[in-house]
């Protein structure tokens, strides 16, 4: 999906310490916790508790963000519709990974089991 030049600026500057506490909110407003936020987070970019701690207290844009981060390889079966896109369409890299996070987030908060959120494959 085609996204406007426009929206991927605004994106790449959004810093991750702005938007976390309204992840925060989402998921414990819903009966989930901190820690599994934590995990969803890690499990996509690799970061740690108290790498995540680094990146709010750096207020790190989401540009640095992901550019500090080890996407999971498995995060390309993250599908699904998320602020009107299609994740798997979205043509800008960066978009795209900011757009992953907020579906697992979104996942996580209603209420789906955490073995589907991190796309672990039935053995």
């Amino acid at each position: 999906m085609k996204t406007t030049p426009e929206h991927n600026e605004r994106m790449a500057k959004l810093t991750f310490a702005s938007v976390y506490p309204h992840y925060v909110t989402k998921v414990e407003g819903k009966g989930r916790t901190r820690e599994e936020l934590h995990r969803v987070i890690e499990w996509l970019t690799g970061f740690d508790d108290g790498q995540i701690q680094q990146q709010i207290d750096k207020k790190s844009t989401f540009e640095q963000f992901f550019e500090s981060a080890t996407i999971n390889p498995n995060a390309r079966l993250i599908t699904g519709v998320i602020c009107g896109y299609r994740v798997e369409e979205i043509d800008n890299a960066l978009t795209q990974k900011v757009r992953y996070l907020d579906k697992l987030v979104d996942e996580l908060a209603k209420g789906r089991k955490m073995e589907k959120i991190l796309r672990v494959e039935a053995g």
